[in-house]
């Protein structure tokens, strides 16, 4: 089997050999300098993974990986214009370096590359994989939307939370192992538990970044501690922060929540104490953890040798404990 290094290396030699030839240029420059940015590669990494655990040969998922890499950097590159973001892993965003029309523009394009490269599955598998990224597609922008129509509402449920980060980040992950999966022609069953594996695991990973946000190291977390608080962001904390609270500890919440003019460090530090009075960051860690051991037990019902799981194991750990 491949290291988890040398499946990322092989996607970066892939990334690096992409090439947009149509003219005109100029819509092309912002998703080369889209993709030059970086990034974990973890979703094209994940499809080779999966693929690697049933079949040696994983050229046949390549094509696949790097249209769910291109895809992902498309909705980054529009969240980024949707959240008027400046800055993505310490960089000027496409909006910036050039202007919104031309950041639409070549996110589309992206899209429809996205599309192009993964039609170059192999011919058995290409109508299963095919059906199975475009409702992910749509799902993923189902997610986004739940997330704006959240951010005007102060009713949000955890359940409506979790669906929402459900589609928005889960369903990608999954999506990859299946398709890796799907490659490979692995059973069904396994396909499936692979899917199940990358919604738990998406989830887990998603509520450890809430909660990183709030009691990260800001010196590895990668961005400021607080930027959730800040611009009033409905987290797991937050929405249960409301569930949880006293009448007294509600109207302070609500008093920064409200504030159009505050200290970002008095405010990050007030709600962050009233976290701490209700125990959050203790209950987030038991949703976190409840989602991994689901996880885990998505990959132990694989009909594999139990070693040849290591790798996928591997990878959750560095997702799972990172600072970053």
């Amino acid at each position: 089997m491949f290291s988890f290094n040398d499946i990322l290396q092989k996607i970066e030699q892939e990334i690096a050999q992409l090439q947009f030839t149509y003219p005109p240029k100029s819509l092309y420059e912002p998703i080369e300098y889209t993709l030059a940015l970086g990034g974990k590669r973890i979703r094209p990494a994940l499809t080779l993974m999966a693929c690697n655990l049933y079949n040696e040969e994983i050229e046949a998922a390549i094509k696949p990986a790097l249209g769910l890499e291109v895809f992902h950097n498309f909705t980054l590159l529009h969240d980024d214009l949707m959240d008027e973001a400046d800055k993505r892993r310490n960089k000027p965003t496409v909006h910036k370096v050039w202007n919104a029309n031309t950041a639409i523009l070549s996110g589309d394009a992206m899209l429809i590359a996205a599309y192009q490269l993964i039609g170059e599955t192999q011919p058995e598998s290409l109508k299963e994989i095919l059906n199975l990224f475009t409702i992910t597609a749509l799902e993923i922008c189902g997610g986004q939307q739940y997330d704006m129509e959240f951010e005007s509402r102060s009713d949000v449920t955890e359940e409506e939370y979790i669906e929402m980060i459900r589609l928005k980040t889960a369903v990608l992950l999954a999506c990859a192992l299946k398709m890796g999966a799907i490659v490979a022609h692995a059973p069904q069953a396994d396909a499936d538990a692979l899917y199940q594996f990358g919604i738990n695991i998406g989830l887990a990973f998603q509520l450890q970044d809430d909660l990183l946000d709030v009691y990260g190291d800001p010196a590895t977390f990668g961005k400021n501690i607080g930027g959730d608080i800040l611009c009033n962001k409905k987290t797991f904390m937050l929405i249960n922060a409301f569930r949880l609270a006293s009448e007294q500890q509600k109207e302070i919440l609500n008093q920064w929540i409200n504030q159009e003019t505050f200290n970002p460090a008095e405010k990050i530090t007030a709600v962050t104490s009233i976290y701490n009075e209700l125990h959050l960051k203790e209950l987030s860690e038991k949703k976190i953890q409840d989602y991994y051991d689901q996880a885990m037990k998505n990959l132990a019902s694989l009909s594999i040798p139990k070693e040849r799981l290591n790798i996928l194991k591997e990878v959750c750990e560095r997702l799972m404990n990172r600072q970053s």
